[in-house]
């Protein structure tokens, strides 16, 4: 059985979004009815979306969503990897100021039957949960990258990019009654990584024009992530890690609990805090098998 999916990405900063979207356009359980962008230069961002979909050769709906926050300032956060463009077939028009009417349209022409995938900041979830607050009923589940919940891992956190970016939106999404609420956090994510080399040696490019076009990303952000931002050279794998939770059961453990942002403290806008209760709404990721994910992942986009 397929799993309809609707993936929300900032897709061009961190390298990770093009390593998620390589695994779901690779994954023959996953029918992927759209894509939409937020944050910043979402066009661009959808321009990367676009060349990743032509060198897998499908045709996947893909629309720029909101460029800002709800109220806070806006981050800017570069979309380094467009560098990588010129090499690249994709489209350059993208329809305007139709994300959230998409993302309505069609789950409400699929009750019950989509999985709405956040990997990026909450804005355009929000948006679509505050023109129709009868889409999380109709949610098949929420699946995001979003948060930390624990204090488990030295020099994680406090405060998470996706929740902070648009604290607002955050909450708005957390709040939302949606069936299945799944939040796989930083201190989970940060426990599947890579450096350059192990990248290079498991993207078996020679064999797949989209893992080439990943690799040729990954040159980009790899220089980028290690002079200017990031300060190291790993890839950790936060966004495919919350895509193949969907399609592996095994990967992560879930425990139920309640989230709630924070939304008083100037310093601390965005905080998720995570209080275990089975009768809560949240099911919030503890635990990772790392080996298990890696083999699942490199099985679906090496074959």
């Amino acid at each position: 059985m397929t799993a309809k999916i609707l993936l929300d990405t900032d897709i061009g900063s961190d390298l990770d979004d093009s390593v998620c979207l390589a695994y779901l356009l690779s994954q023959p359980k996953c029918e992927l009815l759209g894509i939409t962008t937020v944050s910043g230069d979402v066009n661009k961002r959808a321009m990367l979306a676009s060349a990743m979909c032509k060198a897998a050769g499908k045709e996947i709906p893909i629309y720029p969503g909101a460029s800002d926050p709800l109220l806070v300032p806006h981050k800017e956060t570069p979309v380094s990897q467009q560098t990588a463009l010129a090499n690249w077939e994709h489209e350059s028009s993208f329809p305007q100021g139709e994300a959230i009417e998409f993302l309505r349209k069609t789950i409400r022409e699929n009750p019950g039957e989509v999985t709405l995938v956040g990997i990026g900041p909450m804005t355009n979830i929000a948006l679509l949960f505050s023109v129709d607050p009868e889409i999380p009923s109709l949610l098949k589940e929420l699946v995001l990258m979003c948060g930390l919940f624990t204090n488990r891992i030295a020099g994680v956190g406090p405060l998470e990019w996706n929740a902070l970016w648009d604290p607002h939106a955050t909450a708005i999404v957390y709040h939302a009654p949606v069936k299945i609420h799944r939040s796989i956090g930083l201190d989970v994510t940060c426990q599947v990584t890579m450096n350059k080399k192990e990248v290079v040696e498991h993207f078996k490019a020679d064999n797949s024009k989209i893992l080439k076009l990943v690799m040729d990303f990954s040159s980009v952000w790899f220089s980028y992530s290690t002079t200017a931002f990031y300060g190291d050279d790993k890839l950790t794998f936060h966004d495919p890690l919350a895509i193949v939770s969907i399609f592996d059961d095994e990967v992560c453990t879930f425990e139920r609990g309640k989230v709630d942002i924070e939304l008083a403290s100037p310093k601390m806008l965005g905080a998720t805090y995570w209080e275990k209760d089975s009768s809560g709404h949240h099911e919030v990721a503890l635990e990772v098998n790392r080996d298990k994910f890696f083999e699942h992942y490199f099985s679906v986009v090496n074959k």
